[in-house]
């Protein structure tokens, strides 16, 4: 199953009707220069209200290690994405305290070999890539590079999705996880219901599509 992570939530309305139409993954983000930033406290106290089946993801960009093992251990989230220049042992370090999705912002120049030195990371983030920016750009990340990472990496699609262009993206890229920010919002931080849903939506119906068997019959 492809999982849906619907990232920068900043309150509990969002984060409910996220739950409510199926995601996987919320992303609560701690970097202090976000538009979607959310506090520590806030953070918890929605974390304690997820249901069991839904997963906590703190963002991070270039905290020091203390700082992220201090807040998992407040608020609980179950991985800890960071979106910023760290190195391979920083995130070994975080690793041995929380699973970490190491983000990168990428372009066609992208080479992939530097996703090699990363061997503790659990998974990867392939976002799009605009200068001075960690994330939650709305541009789209290389495709092509993130489908040819998938062969051997555990690869979240980020970047410039939407429900318009989740399919395409899945149909490409077939990832093992989509990430969504900027893509189902009304404004940085507030999500619009009804585009959440239908991202999920479109996903799953995506997913239907791609594992149905096949029912025409055999070229003679």
């Amino acid at each position: 199953m492809i999982l849906v992570k619907i990232c920068g939530i900043t309150n509990w309305p969002d984060a409910k009707a996220a739950c409510d139409a199926g995601a996987d993954m919320l992303g609560f983000n701690f970097y202090e220069k976000s538009l979607r930033r959310v506090s520590t406290v806030e953070a918890a106290t929605m974390r304690a209200k997820l249901p069991s089946g839904v997963q906590a993801v703190g963002l991070f960009v270039n905290a020091k290690p203390s700082e992220i093992n201090s807040l998992h251990a407040f608020v609980r989230f179950n991985a800890a994405q960071l979106h910023g220049d760290e190195t391979p042992s920083i995130i070994s370090e975080v690793s041995r305290t929380v699973p970490v999705i190491k983000a990168f912002r990428v372009a066609a120049d992208f080479p992939l070999s530097m996703l090699d030195k990363y061997h503790d990371a659990f998974a990867f983030l392939i976002d799009g890539s605009r200068a001075g920016q960690f994330g939650g750009t709305g541009v789209n990340a290389d495709w092509n590079v993130a489908r040819r990472a998938v062969a051997a990496h555990r690869i979240m699609l980020a970047g410039g999705l939407t429900p318009e262009n989740v399919g395409a993206a899945i149909r490409t890229v077939r990832p093992y996880a989509v990430d969504v920010a900027s893509g189902v919002e009304s404004k940085p931080g507030k999500k619009d219901h009804a585009r959440v849903k239908e991202f999920i939506d479109e996903v799953r119906r995506t997913e239907a599509q791609l594992n149905a068997p096949e029912t025409g019959q055999p070229a003679p």
